[in-house]
């Protein structure tokens, strides 16, 4: 289905162009990916791969951090930024709620002080990240770690997540796709070809002749363990709740009823890539006191406590999960403003009257949603970290829920596109704009 839409896009003049375009942008970002910083020794971070902290910003920065590039830091700062700004807006910042409803305009102000805050934020990151890592690594990261060499990579890696950011943008506008997203997928998408040349040597190379027979039942397994997880995924993601809407003024010949939609997970992976940062964060932090000979009896045990390996480092994990759903659902989904576009539209609910009444019977409806969607988003992490224990695989394994779940947005979102390109063309009005 996706290879018969990209065919027929590809025919078309214009959206040939984007596409080729989005290649470009992301055949940059491969290639700085594999830059490393003057001055450092990535392979340093080969005894810290299995760090979860390490594993999360590998996942974000399209494996970028592992050879500590230029782009080690990836767009994570921006998604950061992003977040800090929706919330701001929640009645928080009144200088943001007031922008956010001044239309375009507003839009472009928010927009710019989000890549500010983004900015800010990547110095201190790649700052703190060089330090803490080059503990981690027993100075061996920075041949001469002064001052005024971790200012120079600060300045360099924050530079990098400024190409990053403006590339992705680039994307947007002028390419295929959401430019963050298509980042992260095509970061993950060069993970792959790792994942699976780790499987083979693992279960196909240095074995006992014996044992292959118990490789190949375990290869088919894992096969159709992926399959009914993206099929599951699939189905979740486009899955939609219809809320019927009445209309009482539209023009003669017009359609006097419509629908609502509302997708069943509403906050999309967002709420797992948060749960997956702070999870993985006190671990990080814990493993650089303990490296500078700080030895406190309670780190262990809180360390046990964050752990994905423990019952209860899974049972936080999923409460965080939870949590940022409903916290993401409501910052994609204003029940407020779409009570009152309802009504400025002169559009209504059935059995439910316009204003205030709509706006709650929004927020009760996103409640329950965000319920089903913090349960099956739960379920997909899960997913992998019970296998990884179970079956003794690679802590890469434990994020794999969230690499299938941006794979499959960003997929369903570009197919979506496609298919909007195609229409576009199809439609009378639109005949000669290839």
């Amino acid at each position: 289905m996706f290879f018969k839409l990209l065919i027929e896009a590809l025919r078309l003049k214009n959206v040939r162009r984007k596409i080729f375009f989005t290649i470009f942008a992301i055949l940059v970002f491969r290639i700085g990916a594999h830059i490393t910083v003057p001055g450092v020794n990535a392979t340093s971070l080969e005894n810290m791969k299995d760090l979860p902290f390490l594993n999360m910003l590998n996942l974000i920065s399209g494996s970028a951090i592992g050879s500590f590039s230029i782009f080690a830091l990836g767009v994570s700062p921006y998604i950061t930024a992003s977040i800090v700004v929706q919330l701001l807006q929640m009645d928080i910042y009144p200088r943001f709620v007031e922008w956010s409803k001044q239309g375009e305009v507003g839009r472009r102000k928010l927009n710019q002080a989000t890549r500010y805050i983004s900015l800010v934020l990547a110095f201190i990151q790649s700052v703190s990240i060089t330090a803490g890592f080059n503990i981690l690594a027993s100075s061996k990261l920075l041949a001469n770690p002064s001052p005024k060499t971790f200012l120079i990579v600060g300045l360099i890696l924050t530079t990098g997540t400024v190409i990053v950011t403006w590339l992705g943008d680039q994307i947007t506008d002028k390419g295929f796709g959401n430019g963050v997203s298509m980042i992260i997928f095509a970061g993950i998408i060069a993970q792959i070809p790792n994942a699976v040349k780790s499987i083979y040597n693992e279960y196909f190379v240095n074995i006992a002749p014996g044992q292959l027979t118990n490789s190949w039942i375990y290869i088919g397994l894992l096969v159709f363990a992926v399959l009914v997880i993206i099929f599951f995924t699939t189905f979740v993601q486009q899955a939609e709740y219809q809320i019927p809407i009445q209309y009482t003024k539209l023009a003669q010949g017009a359609p006097t009823s419509s629908y609502l939609p509302l997708k069943v997970n509403p906050a999309g992976v967002i709420p797992v890539i948060f749960a997956s940062s702070i999870t993985a964060a006190p671990s990080s932090i814990i493993t650089f006191l303990q490296s500078t000979n700080v030895n406190l009896p309670w780190l262990d045990t809180l360390q046990e406590l964050f752990s994905y390996q423990s019952p209860t480092g899974m049972a936080i994990y999923a409460v965080l999960i939870a949590l940022f759903s409903f916290f993401y659902t409501f910052v994609q989904v204003n029940p407020e403003k779409t009570a009152e576009n309802l009504q400025k539209n002169a559009a209504y609910i059935p059995s439910v009257r316009p204003g205030r009444e709509t706006e709650q019977y929004l927020s009760s409806l996103l409640k329950k949603l965000a319920t089903i969607g913090s349960l099956f988003l739960a379920f997909i992490a899960l997913i992998p970290i019970i296998a990884q224990q179970m079956f003794n695989l690679s802590s890469t394994v434990a994020l794999g829920g969230t690499s299938l779940l941006i794979l499959i947005s960003t997929g369903i979102e570009g197919m979506k596109q496609l298919e909007g390109y195609l229409l576009k063309k199809k439609y009378v009005g639109f005949m000669n704009a290839e």
